[in-house]
């Protein structure tokens, strides 16, 4: 059974009123638009992605640009209220969580038959409308992710709000290898259910990270499927 992230009991200091507070813009967010962050006991800054750590925190957008001016402006010490450290390492540990994140929820909704690999079966996904969004290997072959982009485009035409399902390239082949191992793909996507959203969920949250956004299929085609 898929597990929802439980926000900390109590209350933390910075958080608005009906939500919480970005240390950096002073904006108020969600759990999808802002990561929350706590002492060690050694006083170094760590993310607390599943926001279930004990003791006080604080919530920075979730983005790695605003993360990069909190730890230069050393906005931690203030917002945790402590003599804490936050070195420009934290950006990069906090990318790989969010990937680590992503990985583990793909193999939970792989289990749970909600997210499938290999260019035909994706396809076909796509256009049974079925999928909620694709994943490529940033080096995939451009013929196979061309004929998922023609699925894509082909079906938005026939969806209901007129839009594509967002497509995801996060990682190359072999940094799909050193995540997923034996479950590493060069095309997939996420299907409909708790833990094919979860995916989704997770992968927009990287998105966000890195200041990228899904991929838009170019061209399009008859929808009749491909040879």
């Amino acid at each position: 059974m898929l597990l929802e992230d439980k926000d900390p009991a109590g209350d933390i200091e910075g958080e608005a009123v009906n939500g919480r507070m970005c240390i950096v813009t002073r904006q108020s967010g969600t759990p999808e638009t802002l990561i929350r962050f706590v002492a060690a006991p050694d006083g170094r800054v760590v993310p607390d992605l599943k926001k279930q750590l004990p003791g006080r925190g604080c919530w920075v957008s979730a983005e790695r640009a605003v993360l990069e001016k909190a730890i230069a402006k050393k906005l931690f010490s203030r917002g945790l209220k402590g003599d804490v450290t936050a070195g420009p390492e934290l950006a990069d540990e906090v990318d790989r969580l969010l990937s680590i994140q992503l990985a583990g929820m793909m193999n939970m909704a792989r289990k749970a038959a909600q997210f499938i690999s290999g260019a035909s079966k994706v396809e076909q996904a796509v256009r049974a409308m079925a999928a909620l969004a694709t994943f490529h290997a940033v080096d995939a072959a451009a013929d196979g992710v061309r004929k998922i982009d023609q699925a894509r485009k082909a079906m938005s035409f026939v969806a209901d709000d007129g839009q594509e399902i967002p497509s995801f390239r996060f990682f190359t082949e072999a940094e799909m290898e050193g995540l997923l191992g034996q479950n590493a793909f060069i095309h997939a996507c996420a299907l409909a259910g708790q833990a094919g959203e979860g995916v989704v969920k997770r992968a927009n949250m990287l998105a966000r990270y890195r200041g990228t956004v899904p991929v838009r299929a170019v061209g399009a085609d008859t929808g009749l499927p491909t040879q």
